[in-house]
């Protein structure tokens, strides 16, 4: 109700705030076309998902999933050195605390995935795969998420020691992963043996490290003022984007070997890792040269007139405006890549899908049992992609993207 205040001016009081039925209304029935669609969209969904659900409960045999649960993390490695896959994954798991409790919200749902992730892990049914040590572990390892967290919400942690970190904490896993031919209690383990989620990721999270510097590198090559750094970028980005991924692998992986020396050739998993990384720089520098072409040519010549020369105005001017600016199709591209990695099984390199087909066909009663299979191998990746597309959402906001 209205009121006069004492200047004689009509003074209304605040409006409602919005409840569930407001949003309700703005959103979904806001008209009579919105509410058909809003009818149709429930039922549609509701026969879909109550039938799956009733699918997954009452008639699928998730057999070839529960009892193979190592193989899909591990693949074939030694099961006796598995506690270097453990130790590798508790150091990585403790920096994603660390970097949660530091970074705040920008990694909340990577971290809060990581803790429920392990406790679902620590007491999932699978017989004979999960003992009860690495049950203990699984649990232990979702503590030290938290531990991390309170760690880098301390105010002695300084921001350096994140930085150096995670620098050294894939130096320190792939150590532990591959071992010494010369230590006895660390010995050497082929990459033959890998395979499952930690292929997935090693091919996935060096792809994205190794890509990102060479797609920048390329990106400031095609706009450089020297013909040669000029000419060679863009004949290497158009090259690599003008034929399909397999291509390249199976360059890598067969007839690389062939322009080698016997005593030279690269490890397999070295080579689908190159393969997957140029690849993927190509469409890295051409994101980038996007960002580059946003920046206003004048923000480069005031920062000349205050006397910076052209590196210092590329680092400190035009780099941090065009990446920033350019973190939806970054982030993008790094959740392609990481899909992409499906696609060595075809160069003989198990993958969790190369495991899940392996698993298929070991067993003539599992052939039938396919769908549960790629159902479950899809679901790891949309849960993985859902968190990374996430983070790229609260970075962006952190920075502000598309605010000015």
């Amino acid at each position: 109700m209205a009121v006069q205040s004492q200047t004689g001016s009509i003074v209304r009081p605040p409006p409602d705030p919005p409840g569930p039925l407001k949003w309700l209304r703005d959103n979904l029935f806001g008209s009579w076309l919105n509410s058909i669609l809003t009818i149709f969209s429930g039922a549609l969904l509701y026969f879909v998902l109550s039938g799956s659900l009733r699918w997954a409960v009452t008639q699928a045999d998730w057999t070839p999933v529960t009892n193979f649960t190592l193989l899909y993390a591990v693949g074939q490695y030694p099961r006796e050195e598995i506690w270097r896959v453990g130790a590798g994954l508790a150091l990585i798991a403790l920096m994603t605390g660390l970097s949660w409790g530091r970074w705040g919200r920008a990694l909340s749902g990577i971290g809060l995935s990581m803790v429920v992730g392990f406790m679902v892990l620590a007491v999932l049914p699978a017989p004979g795969q999960i003992t009860p040590a690495i049950r203990i572990f699984l649990a232990a390892t979702a503590g030290l998420v938290g531990l991390g967290y309170w760690l880098g919400r301390q105010s002695w942690l300084p921001s350096s020691a994140l930085g150096i970190g995670w620098s050294v904490t894939p130096v320190i896993a792939l150590v532990l992963l591959a071992g010494f031919k010369q230590l006895s209690w660390l010995a050497s383990v082929s990459t033959t043996a890998w395979g499952g989620l930690i292929v997935t990721f090693i091919l996935s999270a060096g792809g994205i490290l190794l890509s990102f510097p060479i797609g920048v590198a390329l990106a400031l090559g095609r706009r450089s003022t020297l013909p040669v750094v000029r000419l060679f970028s863009t004949i290497f980005i158009e090259t690599v984007r003008g034929v399909p991924l397999i291509t390249i692998l199976f360059m890598f992986s067969f007839i690389l070997g062939l322009f080698l020396p016997a005593d030279a050739r690269l490890d397999r998993l070295i080579r689908a890792l190159l393969a997957m990384t140029l690849f993927s720089a190509a469409y890295m520098a051409e994101n980038v040269r996007g960002g580059l072409q946003a920046i206003s040519p004048g923000q480069i010549e005031a920062s000349r007139a205050i006397g910076m020369s052209s590196t210092q105005t590329m680092i400190f001017i035009v780099l941090p405006q065009a990446l920033r600016a350019v973190i939806p199709s970054i982030a993008g591209q790094f959740i392609s890549l990481f899909k992409d990695t499906t696609l060595v099984v075809i160069v003989g390199i198990n993958d969790l899908l190369g495991i899940g087909r392996s698993i298929i066909n070991s067993d003539p009663a599992f052939i039938q049992h396919d769908l549960e299979v790629y159902l479950f191998v899809s679901l790891v990746y949309w849960v993985l992609s859902y968190l990374m597309s996430r983070a790229s959402r609260r970075l962006e906001t952190r920075l502000g993207v598309g605010v000015r």
